[in-house]
């Protein structure tokens, strides 16, 4: 280990930081796992918060009686409010990076109001800068509350088609997972799962219970029930390989998926 670290140092000094020597030493050093045992969950904005207190009491409740058994970092979607947003914003010429500050203020209000509703419970919404501190709140509540939408601003990455941001609330909620090193992500939808079309406006959509990337991509599955950006985030993972999509009006369908059973549709990275 000390010889691959003397290596990797040698290299950043004297390579670009493009070099292929120095990317495939630095792909070689070891990845620490800074919270192995949480679990991201991610409250979806428009298929569970913007539904109201029919759909987030029951929800608030199954995360109440969880925490006695799982760590869970909590990320909220920004929902119909951002799409309006994004509709004024894009009719309005507005780049991507200003759609991007515009829907973190939906999702950052989202987690606010969740943070609100789990407050009683010692259960805290943190912004950004806050995440920081996380590993405190899990070491004495076990839960906390954050916004789901990526930090990019006006520095995220410009979308091939249009000015929708391409990294929204999934890709957001991903990436905090994948980078504390959790072991589970689980999306918390209004549907049972990715279905062959969109079960809301299809008749004849058929549930997948399992599929990869490749097999989404292969299948063209683009109106599918989480950011389609997101799937390459995932390929590209190294600790969080496989994503689980639920149905949270469902009660209990949390918990279980919690509890490691296979609820709704797992996508697997290969």
């Amino acid at each position: 280990m000390a010889e691959m670290t003397s290596e990797l140092e040698a290299l950043l000094m004297e390579r670009s930081l493009t070099d292929p020597q120095l990317q495939a030493a630095a792909t070689a050093a070891a990845d620490f796992r800074i919270l192995p045992e949480a679990t991201v969950i991610k409250i979806g904005g428009q298929s569970v918060i913007d539904r109201g207190r029919a759909a987030v009491y029951p929800l608030v409740d199954e995360i109440v009686a969880a925490r006695g058994a799982h760590k869970m970092l909590i990320g909220t979607g920004a929902g119909t409010r951002a799409r309006h947003l994004y509709s004024i914003a894009a009719s309005l010429k507005l780049p991507a990076g200003v759609l991007t500050q515009l829907g973190a203020s939906v999702a950052d209000q989202n987690a606010a109001m969740l943070g609100q509703l789990l407050a009683k419970h010692g259960v805290s919404a943190v912004g950004a800068a806050g995440l920081s501190a996380v590993p405190l709140y899990l070491a004495e509540v076990n839960a906390v509350v954050f916004s789901g939408m990526p930090p990019y601003a006006l520095w995220t990455r410009v979308a091939a088609d249009g000015v929708i941001p391409p990294y929204r609330t999934d890709a957001g909620c991903f990436l905090v997972a994948e980078q504390f090193g959790c072991k589970a992500m689980i999306f918390v939808k209004d549907e049972n799962g990715l279905y062959t079309a969109n079960p809301k406006t299809s008749t004849d959509a058929t549930f997948i219970p399992k599929i990869s990337v490749d097999e989404m991509k292969a299948q063209g599955l683009r109106d599918s029930i989480l950011e389609f950006s997101m799937l390459d985030l995932l390929k590209e993972a190294r600790h969080v390989r496989q994503v689980q999509v639920v149905n949270g009006l469902v009660s209990g369908n949390l918990t279980r998926a919690l509890a490691g059973e296979h609820v709704g549709t797992i996508i697997t990275a290969n």
